[in-house]
């Protein structure tokens, strides 16, 4: 049974034996991770027999690179990790080294900054670029960013500010007052055909990047470079950001926290977080390969 009572004393998966996949995909907070940030050793374990079979794994997060601490000495063979909604790819064992930016245009940054100040007003920004993390006054401050430069949006995104330079990951938004479901739906009313605009924090807390960029589009150029089909791919997530990633790979798995959109949006079901719910699948694949070699 799982904290919240829940009865998940199985994954649930789809019909038949879960296909041999030559890469696995898999966010971190709220699915690799526990609530407490770590990786737990069932896990790790897992990860590495993994590894071990001839299976890659892929850690697709919304995070940006500088807070992959968390993992970064668990990723093997390729080094490489998907960051920032699939705006980065990154080698975390070249010291977190940029492989492949696709970035949000300064312009269109600022239609969309434009489009939500209208749209849901006390609306404040944040702008994450390759060297870290700025934002506006009313901006919830980032305990792990204490030396951001704090300066409007508009500034901060402004042709001849300091960093403008660095390519821009994303755009964040935070409202203190709609309930996230409700600012999500209304940002991509308003600024949707500009921008790709998803969420995974518990709070009203936007992530918008160029349009066409997500954790999908990005694992799918990185499969492409590895002839990986979407077949032989399984995905695990929890949150908004992970639906089209899951619904791209052949066999996905909401976490049992998930968000009811993507437990919708999965072929199957895993135990939660805390409950190793990542771990528990690689062991079945791996059985199920054993048993069948």
């Amino acid at each position: 049974m799982s904290e919240d009572g829940a009865v998940t004393s199985a994954p649930q998966r789809p019909d038949g034996p879960t296909p041999v996949p030559r890469l696995i995909a898999t966010d971190l907070d709220g699915t690799l991770l526990r609530d407490d940030k770590s990786v737990s050793p069932r896990t790790l374990a897992a990860l590495a027999a993994a590894e071990e079979a001839g299976i890659e794994v892929f850690f697709v997060t919304g995070r940006p690179a500088r807070w992959m601490d968390v993992v970064a000495d668990h990723v093997h063979g390729h080094g490489l990790a998907i960051c920032a909604n699939g705006a980065a790819v990154v080698d975390l064992h070249a010291g977190r080294e940029f492989v492949q930016v696709r970035a949000l245009p300064r312009t269109t940054a600022l239609t969309v900054v434009d489009a939500l100040r209208a749209a849901a007003p006390g609306t404040s920004f944040a702008v994450e670029r390759t060297t870290g993390i700025n934002y506006e006054p009313a901006y919830p401050p980032f305990f792990q960013d204490p030396g951001a430069t704090v300066a409007t949006v508009e500034k901060l995104l402004h042709e001849e500010f300091e960093d403008s330079a660095a390519p821009v990951l994303k755009l964040l938004a935070h409202h203190a007052e709609l309930s996230p479901d409700a600012f999500l739906t209304l940002a991509r009313s308003a600024a949707g055909t500009h921008a790709a605009i998803t969420r995974s924090s518990p709070t009203a807390l936007l992530e918008i990047s160029g349009l066409g960029v997500s954790k999908a589009s990005t694992l799918a150029l990185c499969c492409s470079e590895r002839g990986i089909s979407p077949a032989e791919v399984v995905a695990f997530g929890d949150m908004p950001n992970d639906i089209e990633m899951l619904s791209w790979a052949g066999t996905s798995y909401a976490m049992g926290n998930a968000h009811p959109d993507v437990i919708a949006a999965a072929s199957g079901r895993t135990v939660a977080n805390n409950e190793d719910g990542v771990a528990v699948v690689i062991e079945r694949i791996l059985a199920e390969r054993a048993a069948h070699a």
